[in-house]
């Protein structure tokens, strides 16, 4: 039997240190989450497909803004230089999936020359980039 025991106070656990241990990790998680995503296009606004499918994470991306700028993997190109620029990013000999993120008010005729010139590219599968509804 103790001797002072009604003068001891009772055991408590202060959870406040441990709130803010939780609270430090989540924030790094976010944040290091938020870094690893990449972004290979320009910002546009892209048209919905119900039809749309997840494809994997593409090696060359062709994006063209409702402007009529024209970009491969965020690097603004010339339209007429959107076959070379791509041929040089594509390994010859494998099959490579190009995307091209055209805004839904993006000039139809510019994005029919890209892909004319993707075309020509031998081993190049073309895909186009929507969201869905």
């Amino acid at each position: 039997m103790r001797l002072n025991e009604e003068n001891e106070s009772p055991a408590q656990i202060n959870i406040v240190p441990m709130i803010d241990v939780i609270f430090a990790i989540l924030v790094y998680f976010i944040v290091s989450t938020l870094s690893l995503t990449r972004l290979e296009s320009l910002p546009v606004n892209l048209p919905g497909a119900s039809t749309a499918q997840v494809q994997n994470a593409p090696p060359v991306t062709v994006s063209l803004t409702k402007a009529g700028t024209v970009a491969v993997n965020e690097q603004t190109v010339p339209l007429s230089e959107v076959q070379n620029r791509v041929r040089v990013l594509v390994p010859t000999g494998q099959n490579a999936v190009v995307v091209i993120n055209a805004d839904r008010e993006a000039n139809y005729g510019q994005v029919v020359a890209i892909m004319d010139q993707l075309r020509q590219i031998p081993g190049v599968r073309i895909a186009v980039a929507t969201q869905r509804p």
